[in-house]
């Protein structure tokens, strides 16, 4: 069975960017445009908020990024994170 993108951030990697939210640290973030697109940019996390149940990522420039469109920061797999 494929694993399907959660909407939703696990607690550990939501322990995990609000370590990195608190700490101001620039950051490596991979994820996924609205085109399909991979991209990657150096940030730093500004917030994270949830709306209408889904997480989102605030960067420091002002890029929001759905949790779901999300591939891995600094290296990590976000699903290496929660299990």
């Amino acid at each position: 069975m494929a694993d399907r993108p959660s909407t939703t951030a696990s607690y550990a990697v939501q322990a995990m960017l609000r370590e990195y939210l608190g700490s101001g640290k620039l950051i490596e973030v991979a994820y996924r445009d609205s085109a399909g697109q991979i991209c990657l940019v150096h940030d730093v996390i500004r917030e994270l908020c949830s709306r209408a149940g889904q997480d989102f990522l605030l960067l420091g420039r002002g890029t929001m990024l759905p949790f779901d469109h999300l591939i891995t920061i600094n290296g990590r797999s976000l699903s290496d994170c929660a299990g």
